[in-house]
């Protein structure tokens, strides 16, 4: 893997994963507002250009204080085609990838380049996703990516829309 880490983002695997611009508020909607992800996630549904300006206003004050790295994921640095982020305190990577993006590993890849990252980068010796036990695409990704189940205790998040109940599955540094 040929991971590169830059102030803007990391290169590897085929992709470009940048930081978001204020040019990206649109393509966060047609991203994010997903019936799909509005049900695997807390986001706000419907994900409209107020609700994205909001999601980049956050989640800039948190890449500001050092709490996270969020980064947009691309094939050419350019078109986002989803979303990689790294909480550096919980030491837990989510991703989303749009629709018409889907079934081209685009996930598992990324995933692969932020664990490199927050490992060897970052310096956390374990990463850890939460996954709903019938999330089988996400399941196929951790799995592609080296993530194997733990035996942490089941977490229940209570949303808006509806409960999470979500297991844990890490991957150790080499």
């Amino acid at each position: 893997m040929d991971e590169t880490p830059s102030p803007s983002g990391l290169h590897g695997n085929g992709l470009v994963l940048r930081e978001w611009a204020d040019d990206d508020l649109d393509v966060l909607v047609a991203l994010l507002d997903d019936p799909a992800v509005a049900n695997r996630t807390p986001l706000a549904s419907p994900f409209d250009r107020p609700a994205a300006r909001r999601y980049l206003d956050q989640a800039r004050g948190a890449i500001g204080k050092g709490e996270r790295v969020q980064l947009a994921i691309t094939t050419d640095g350019f078109e986002a085609k989803g979303e990689i982020r790294l909480d550096l305190s919980l030491g837990t990577i989510s991703y989303v990838v749009g629709a018409k993006h889907r079934g081209q590993r685009l996930a598992s890849r990324a995933l692969q380049l932020m664990t490199e990252y927050a490992h060897a980068r970052a310096g956390l010796p374990q990463t850890l996703l939460e996954i709903e036990p019938d999330n089988d695409p996400s399941i196929a990704v951790a799995r592609a990516a080296g993530y194997r189940p733990t035996d942490a205790p089941v977490t229940v998040v209570r949303g808006e829309r509806r409960t999470f109940t979500l297991f844990t599955w890490a991957h150790t540094a080499p």
